[in-house]
């Protein structure tokens, strides 16, 4: 192995990255500023709990597995996936619970229950869903927008699919049921992106899971970064953690290697990043890109942030599901506050996480481990204080679980703590707390986002949410293979 890369951060982007480019003979070090390795996918273990930070939705295995295969090794020696179903219990305000799955006499049957009229719209759905994971997942997922004419090369299928419509607004267009509606659009939530705002080509994640399933690994994500981890040192790759990178140094024309808050120092051939795309531009010395490219970025619309609390409880909790939404009172009104005006909604919509139904080994003998997610405002559009606010918005959250689902609730926690925006930015060095980085607007998407390879800068590379495709577990692992796929061929000249 003569050529040499270093990677920033080791969330799954920039795991699956380096275990494409450690595959195909290129000696990669992955440089992390946590205690552990994962990112957005960092874990805490706590009175005999392990709580996954996120993200906890896996889907399209298939693109894991490819890490593995590429040096005919197989993922199931490192990490056990498990099927879950229904992908999620939805609930709303007036008791309504649809079991989102892809058994479709069973999903058919509820969808006639809400609204006779809309299994045959959900039907014309699901062909338009088909038809632009063609062509946004299979065709476009993993090939790098480098110029603009290769997004005119892919305009005439992203016009036939209307994706300068939202997603809500296609979904509308298929089902009436206000509730249906939520139920087929709420998907771009979990990428950072607005229902009303995001472009319909996000439609093809109903597809993603209804072919690829909806899985949860074994001990938690955790456990699937681990087994990335020992698949990437069994290839001879190497791990730094604890060790913030202060610096990408450059001679001016070329990235030459990187510098830690540590005081280590490396030269590589080529630098890529996996960590948040404004702060990494931060760290460039010795070229103009930096400042340049973060101040440009700095005026994009990022992703809203989260607020997750996470919380053990006494007893089992078997008729709570492994995932579950619990829609609020409002729905786009909601996504208002969230995405344009900068409020903290005191009717939140949530995501309660609830591993230990799958898998009781994530909580001591007789305890449940949980979190529940509230989408809220960046801290660009909502300044607060979290360290005053957390602990109020913590119980308003508990409050809400109590009153739909979980009865005494509260009585019963024997472990609880939170995680805001502020944690976001400070642990992540995520811009303005962001959870997701750019916003998934079709502005923002493709070439409009964060190139794989930099323009100016020939050996400085991107990996994950802030870089084509987005965000999501398989959004990220695409980025890496068309990252990848950059680094290989230009390394190999």
């Amino acid at each position: 192995m003569t050529k040499r890369a270093a990677v920033i951060g080791a969330g799954f982007g920039g795991l699956a990255l380096a275990i494409r480019l450690q595959s195909a003979g290129i000696a990669t070090t992955v440089i992390e500023a946590r205690d552990k390795p994962g990112g957005r996918a960092y874990y805490w273990e706590k009175d005999g709990h392990v709580f996954d930070a996120g993200p906890t939705v896996i889907t399209d295995p298939d693109c894991l597995k490819e890490l593995w295969a590429l040096s005919g090794a197989e993922m199931a020696a490192d990490v056990e996936l498990v099927p879950v179903t229904p992908f999620y219990r939805l609930t709303w305000p007036d008791g309504t619970v649809f079991d989102y799955s892809n058994d479709d006499p069973e999903l058919e049957r509820q969808i006639a229950a809400l609204n006779p009229e809309d299994v045959a719209g959900y039907r014309k759905f699901l062909d338009y869903s088909a038809g632009v994971y063609r062509e946004g997942y299979e065709k476009l997922g993993a090939v790098p927008f480098l110029d603009f004419a290769s997004m005119i090369k892919a305009g005439p299928s992203l016009a036939r699919y209307q994706a300068w419509r939202s997603v809500f607004s296609i979904v509308s267009g298929f089902v009436r049921d206000p509730r249906l509606r939520q139920a087929l659009s709420f998907h771009t939530l979990l990428v950072g992106g607005n229902p009303m705002a995001t472009s319909s080509i996000y439609s093809l994640i109903h597809k993603l899971e209804r072919d690829g399933g909806v899985w949860f690994a074994r001990g938690g994500t955790n456990r699937l970064v681990s087994g990335m981890v020992r698949h990437f040192e069994r290839l001879g790759g190497k791990l730094r953690l604890a060790d913030p990178v202060e610096a990408i140094e450059s001679d001016g024309t070329r990235a030459t290697g990187v510098r830690t808050k540590s005081g280590w120092r490396e030269s590589f051939e080529a630098v890529a990043s996996n960590g948040d795309v404004v702060h990494s531009y931060g760290l460039i010395e010795g070229h103009k890109r930096g400042p340049a490219a973060a101040a440009k970025l700095k005026r994009k619309r990022f992703s809203p942030s989260l607020f997750v609390v996470h919380f053990g409880v006494k007893g089992a909790l078997p008729d709570v599901r492994h995932h579950t939404i619990l829609f609020g009172p409002r729905y786009r009104e909601l996504l208002g506050d969230i995405y344009d005006h900068g409020r903290l909604a005191d009717d939140p919509s949530l995501y309660l996480h609830h591993p230990t139904v799958t898998d009781p080994g994530m909580a001591p003998e007789g305890h449940s481990t949980l979190y529940a997610l509230a989408p809220v405002p960046h801290l660009g559009k909502l300044p607060i204080d979290w360290a005053v606010e957390g602990p109020l918005y913590r119980d308003r959250i508990l409050q809400v679980l109590e009153e739909r689902l979980i009865p005494g609730l509260r009585d019963r926690i024997t472990t609880l703590f939170h995680y805001t925006p502020q944690d976001f930015a400070q642990d992540l060095g995520a811009h303005l707390g962001s959870a997701f980085s750019l916003e998934p607007l079709l502005t923002q998407s493709a070439w409009f986002r964060v190139h794989n390879r930099d323009d100016k800068i020939p050996n400085l590379y991107f990996v994950g949410a802030g870089t084509h495709p987005g965000a999501g577990i398989p959004g990220v692992v695409g980025s890496a293979k068309a990252t990848a796929g950059l680094m290989i061929d230009d390394l190999a000249r």
